[in-house]
């Protein structure tokens, strides 16, 4: 049975893999099989894990003495991540390579309920004490090493597997849990009921006699097959998309018609997730052939088909979904972004308002209203340079409440290259936007182009079927680019865990190389990525280009020490793609940082700066559970210059998103990393200060940044100091690729004299700083 692009299991290459970078916690359950009569317990093991806490999907690490490989296949068409592995015995579950957290189970178990609280433990070897003579945990007892469940963190050990026949777990590491996750049915006997609460019920030493509830519960897991996966599909509530596609596919009928609608869809936004659009339009199209009433599948096709860039088709499917009240907002918010990605500014309005009109509430139509209002309205005429004395940009241009880093990045950008960062200097050129052949001819019109900064090699935020990455260019179209074309500091942002298709992204990649003059990515952890998708005789074309935010003193005079900064610290937490980012770790994480804005609070006003509303859920969670109030700083409604000048003027800065980071250090602002993402781990080694981050998912994490924080603002001169000196030479690396740039483009140098910054443009008149664009910079003093 194909699993379909399951979570990986260990040494898997089929998602992206960065727990040494990020120190994401790598989670299995291990279970000990001493023979193959075992096996059929294993699999009641497993279904009952899958029909009990459905949502939960971890490797399942099966030791076995060495039995043959096909006595698993039954075992794997019921869990899509089972890893057989030959072990001595039981106690080799101290010491799985590969893994942070072990869950050690056995054949003679069943799980009644969810385990959610378990994999949530982080310290010592937690289980249940050893039973005495009458079934009953002994408070004073030890776990049963070798049938009991354990829990075990093995940082916490002192040697990696204990001795085979009694496994020594020295007191001070013993974390006892209660009875009912490892409930001994030896304990049920007279036929007595199984207490309502127990979560894990286990046969072990138990008759078949006298217990007839507790093996009653047991079997109701024993099944065949197709029982089970029907026992699965049926089940309430959310499910592991890794154990639904497993269990779902292939459909237990020929005819996708025949199988339920909502089966369908659901595993088709499965596919949507994971990127396999493809697979979802193959689905849903097969699916919804004369049925204009599933608006909500026509909604899913529409947006796959669009991810596809199979525009024409995605309309279709899109406006057959807004003829539902329930679904039109959302169908009609999808309509408007694809008339605005082909450049259809007054449809992708028209669409807009219409959703409005369906509900009025829609923050998704109200935020395309108002950027296609904008858009629509003419432009004065521009003073300007003429087209060939521009520069076209192309990157993600952010506006209204969208994130606060992506509004400053593109200003930095262009400030490496031109005085004047306006419009006057710059054609701007978004990247989602459809280059068709009058977007080629106007960048060919322009004097170069630059694609950059941020994150545009990155699968999900937007996909299109041209590129596999954030710009959405046909290679045919790329081949007939002829100005210039240079990649300045775009970021691989590629999630740890994330999986996606290479093929595309891989194929476009390529082109884009091949065709650049110059070619930078602001970490070297995105060019040793990036490297690794390219052949041979291309890989050494990929140069590291620092995020010109961070070289920000050195190209903006307003941006030197203030005289005086505010006695605050800033913290900012992203919320994107959470389930990647946290796993299992988001409640320890939340408590942890509740311990350390206490402890820092001591020294400093502790701010929260918001890069988009949606990163104020860390206020509100804070607030309701551990009763702590922060102020906002909402920079999603602030200008460039106030971003710029907020963290300039703050302390310490302590950040979860890359720009949280890297602003306020171009700033000349201590920072600390708050680990969720490789690329902020990527930009702490750039600078040689991996010490500056902390993983998310540090076990004494709290700890940690109060120590690191208040080290800080105890001897804040040197901190600053020291950021100084390693924006030096970031500097100085951005300077010598600058210098290449401009001999492969013969682009003007805008610095003039190395120690003095960029030259002082000429004075803008009165309308020119009317303008939309961010001011005119003026030499800064030498740094």
């Amino acid at each position: 049975m194909t699993t379909h692009d399951s979570t990986p299991v260990a040494g898997s290459a089929s998602a992206d893999d960065r727990r040494a970078v990020t120190g994401k916690r790598r989670i299995a359950f291990a279970v000990y099989v001493a023979g193959a009569d075992e096996l059929p317990g294993l699999r009641i093991l497993l279904r009952s894990l899958a029909l009990s806490d459905p949502a939960l999907c971890e490797d399942v690490v099966v030791l076995h003495p060495g039995l043959p490989d096909a006595d698993f296949d039954a075992a794997r068409r019921l869990h899509p991540r089972l890893v057989p592995r030959t072990a001595a015995g039981r106690h080799e579950v101290f010491g799985l390579d590969g893994y942070d957290t072990v869950v050690a189970l056995a054949p003679a178990m069943v799980v009644l309920g969810p385990l959610d609280a378990l994999l949530k433990l982080r310290t010592g070897v937690a289980a249940v004490p050893r039973p005495g003579p009458d079934g009953a945990p002994d408070p004073h007892g030890a776990p049963d090493p070798h049938d009991g469940l354990l829990v075990i963190q093995r940082q916490d050990l002192d040697r990696p597997v204990p001795p085979a026949a009694a496994p020594d777990i020295p007191e001070s590491l013993l974390v006892p849990l209660d009875a009912r996750y490892d409930f001994r049915a030896l304990r049920l006997r007279d036929d007595l009921a199984v207490p309502e609460g127990v979560v894990v019920l286990n046969f072990a030493g138990t008759p078949s006699s006298g217990t007839g509830p507790a093996h009653a519960a047991r079997d109701r897991f024993d099944l065949d097959d197709e029982a089970f996966r029907a026992a699965y599909l049926a089940l309430p509530g959310p499910k592991h998309p890794d154990l639904l596609l497993h269990l779902a596919l292939p459909f237990p009928f020929p005819d996708v018609r025949r199988v339920p609608i909502d089966l369908v869809r659901q595993i088709a936004e499965i596919h949507r997730g994971r990127g396999r659009h493809d697979e979802a339009v193959a689905l849903l199209g097969e699916a919804v052939v004369g049925r204009p009433d599933l608006p909500r599948c026509h909604e899913t096709l529409g947006v796959c088909l669009m991810a596809l860039s199979r525009y024409e088709e995605a309309e279709t499917h899109l406006l057959l979904a807004t003829a539902s009240p329930d679904f039109a907002p959302r169908a009609f918010g999808q309509l408007a972004r694809l008339a605005w990605l082909l450049g259809r500014t007054e449809d992708a309005r028209g669409y807009a308002l219409a959703g409005l009109e369906a509900d009025p509430t829609d923050a998704n139509c109200r935020a395309w209203y108002t950027r296609t209002t904008a858009s629509v309205i003419p432009d004065r005429p521009s003073a300007g340079a003429p087209p060939g004395e521009q520069l076209a940009h192309v990157a993600l241009f952010a506006d209204g409440e969208e994130n606060a880093g992506d509004k400053v990045l593109p200003e930095a950008v262009r400030s490496c290259f031109t005085a004047d960062t306006g419009p006057d200097r710059w054609h701007q050129q978004h990247a989602h936007l459809l280059v068709d052949e009058a977007g080629l001819e106007r960048l060919n019109a322009r004097r170069a182009v630059i694609v950059g900064g941020g994150g545009l090699f990155l699968p999900d935020t937007a996909p299109n079927g041209n590129s596999g990455w954030q710009w959405n260019i046909p290679d045919d179209v790329l081949a007939r680019i002829t100005a210039p074309l240079a990649v300045f500091a775009v970021g691989y942002n590629v999630f740890d865990g994330q999986r996606y298709r290479r093929e595309r992204f891989a194929a476009s990649l390529r082109a884009l190389v091949e065709r650049s003059a110059f070619f930078g990515l602001r970490n070297h952890g995105s060019v040793a990525r990036v490297r690794e998708l390219l052949p041979a005789s291309l890989r050494e074309k990929v140069r590291y280009q620092p995020c010109p935010t961070t070289v920000a003193r050195h190209l903006d005079p307003r941006l030197a020490e203030p005289a005086a900064r505010e006695d605050t610290v800033l913290i900012n937490c992203a919320y994107d793609r959470a389930g990647l980012r946290f796993g299992h770790d988001y409640g320890h994480f939340l408590a942890e940082m509740a311990a350390a804005i206490r402890a820092v609070s001591a020294s400093a006003e502790v701010r929260y700066a918001a890069h988009m509303p949606a990163d104020e859920r860390f206020v509100d969670d804070l607030r309701r559970e551990h009763g702590l109030v922060l102020p906002v700083e909402p920079l999603y409604l602030r200008s460039n210059d106030e971003i710029r000048d907020l963290y300039r003027r703050t302390r310490l800065v302590i950040g979860m998103r890359g720009h949280a980071g890297m602003i306020p250090f171009g700033c000349g602002t201590p920072v600390i990393s708050l680990v969720s993402h490789p690329k902020l781990a990527y930009f702490l080694a750039d600078i040689d200060r991996p010490d500056w981050g902390v993983s998310v998912h540090e076990r004494a994490l709290g700890a940690r940044l109060a120590e690191r924080a208040r080290a800080v603002l105890a001897d804040h001169a040197a901190a600053v100091a020291d950021v100084h000196d390693r924006q030096r030479a970031l500097w100085a690396v951005t300077r010598d690729n600058l210098a290449r740039l401009r001999e492969l483009t013969g682009l003007p140098d805008p610095f003039g004299d190395p120690g003095t910054g960029p030259v002082v443009p000429a004075p803008r008149s009165a309308a020119d700083e009317d303008r939309t664009a961010p001011s005119v910079r003026t030499a800064p003093p030498t740094l």
